[in-house]
């Protein structure tokens, strides 16, 4: 049997939970609790394609309400890069 995340001639879906985490779905399975469609049914690499624009914080929404003055780089907002010297 082949794996139905992989088969690109199928339609899919993309899914968010209540962390804005996101998920590629098969449409011919059953989407899970706490999960919902945002995205599709449309082809794997639409999807997909849609999923990298949405997605650009991986950390989950609690943890990044918890602490906002960290950017999604993992640096402090407010604060200049490190030129690497001293003066």
């Amino acid at each position: 049997m082949s794996n139905p995340f992989d088969d690109d001639s199928q339609e899919f879906l993309a899914l968010c939970n209540d962390e804005e985490q996101y998920s590629l779905w098969p449409t011919g399975i059953t989407v899970p609790a706490g999960w919902q469609v945002v995205y599709g049914p449309a082809p794997r690499r639409e999807v997909v394609d849609h999923i990298d624009r949405s997605w650009t914080d991986m950390r989950p929404k609690s943890l990044r309400d918890a602490v906002p003055e960290y950017g999604a780089a993992g640096g402090r907002a407010d604060s200049a890069p490190s030129t690497g010297s001293r003066a």
